[in-house]
């Protein structure tokens, strides 16, 4: 009788084999679960640069570039046109106002003034001849009136006396009507020289009111051409640098043209361009501050101009405080344009990281300095030397913020010592 022989379960080659496919899946899952698959870039120490996450008091500003010019420029345009006739001032030298810096000659204005001035000389005579008339006239009216007075008590006498004689019968009744209209006849032309005398007076003193108006008319009109022929001395209106003379001898001016330029010298200001970017940001009162002659200087924004030329506008700034001594006119100072006040926050150099990442990410250096890591960060606003973090790094760290070109699609860089 056979003996049944029993097979072993746990033969060697069972038990390699079951090895075996337990070491592959062993080795898969720690490439796929504890392996480091991101993506690596070995890079040398010396050719990145490092710098360490700080907080401190930042402040937003923006440099831009300013020139200096006067407080004050006075452009003088020809107020009235005429010809170049004298020239007394040359541009660049200092004048004191009310300085001639030169005339104009304008014959047209001359006659003006002349007419206007014998049109004025004759309505003056006119009054005043007015005014004798008037009086000749009253006393010659005055000496009527006395001539019919005495002539009038002189019929009344002879009326009176005939009157009676009639009533006793000893003169004719024609005799006494004879006297009677002599009498009332003088009592007449008394009365019409007296309303004569009164509208005379009326009719003179209307004319020399009428006389009058015109005249205030016509010395209205003579001052002002007297000013056009004043205007043709040109002047200086403050006291300064005559900068610039644009006219030359004989030369026509037109009216409205300019003709010089005065620089006040009191003081000065800066025009600077600012970006347009920045438009909304900037206004009036906004503070600056330039480092000039071993000092700080501060400004203030006293005009912003909103026009956008060439992709920039204009603000005016003046001095607060002091004034450099050695400053000058058309002189190119580089300004900080402070766009915030001081406040504490994280902080990290300005570097050329950010033209590659937009400032949405960066390589965090491990404490150990032998790798980087990538990690997501949100940048706020900036100044020429520092980006403000809001989030994604604390004080005391230290990232890359070098050139990020072929570093895009890496994870971690690793770091040769």
């Amino acid at each position: 009788m056979d003996r049944k022989i029993k097979k072993k379960v746990w033969t060697p080659k069972r038990i390699f084999t079951i090895l075996g496919g337990a070491g592959i899946v062993a080795l898969i899952l720690y490439v796929f679960v504890f392996a480091d698959n991101s993506s690596k870039l070995n890079v040398d120490e010396d050719k990145i640069s490092i710098e360490a996450v700080t907080q401190g008091a930042f402040q937003e500003f923006i440099p831009t570039e300013g020139t200096v010019q006067p407080k004050a420029t006075i452009f003088l345009d020809a107020i009235v046109g005429g010809n170049v006739e004298q020239r007394f001032l040359e541009g660049g030298v200092e004048v004191q106002k009310g300085d001639t810096i030169l005339k104009l000659e304008n014959s047209q204005i001359q006659l003006s003034y002349i007419n206007e001035q014998t049109q004025t000389n004759r309505l003056r005579n006119d009054i005043e001849n007015t005014n004798n008339n008037l009086e000749q006239a009253r006393f010659r009216s005055k000496n009527n009136v006395i001539t019919l007075e005495y002539d009038i008590d002189a019929a009344k006498d002879l009326y009176d006396r005939n009157t009676k004689l009639w009533s006793d019968k000893v003169i004719s009744e024609q005799e006494y009507l004879n006297s009677k209209r002599a009498y009332d006849r003088l009592i007449a032309s008394r009365s019409n020289i007296i309303r004569q005398m009164e509208f005379d007076s009326i009719n003179s003193v209307t004319t020399i009111k009428q006389n009058e108006t015109r005249l205030v008319t016509s010395e209205v009109s003579l001052d002002i051409v007297k000013g056009r022929l004043n205007n043709l001395w040109v002047t200086a209106p403050i006291s300064g640098l005559l900068s610039t003379v644009n006219v030359e001898l004989g030369q026509n001016v037109n009216q409205g043209q300019t003709i010089a330029q005065i620089d006040d010298l009191d003081g000065f200001k800066i025009n600077a361009r600012v970006d347009q970017h920045y438009l909304p940001r900037v206004y009036e009162g906004l503070r600056g501050s330039f480092d000039f002659d071993r000092g700080t200087y501060n400004l203030i924004i006293r005009k912003k101009f909103p026009e956008i030329i060439n992709g920039q506008f204009v603000v005016e700034m003046l001095f607060e405080g002091d004034v450099p001594e050695n400053i000058r006119r058309g002189q190119t100072i580089s300004i900080r344009l402070q766009l915030s006040e001081e406040r504490q926050a994280v902080m990290i150099p300005r570097g050329s990281f950010f033209q590659t990442t937009g400032g949405n990410w960066i390589f965090v250096v491990d404490e150990s300095g032998s790798f980087a890591t990538r990690r997501n960060i949100r940048i706020g606003n900036q100044n020429t030397r520092q980006y403000e973090v809001l989030e994604g790094l604390q004080p005391g760290e230290r990232v890359v913020v070098s050139s990020y070109d072929g570093y895009e699609d890496k994870d971690k860089l690793i770091i040769k010592q």
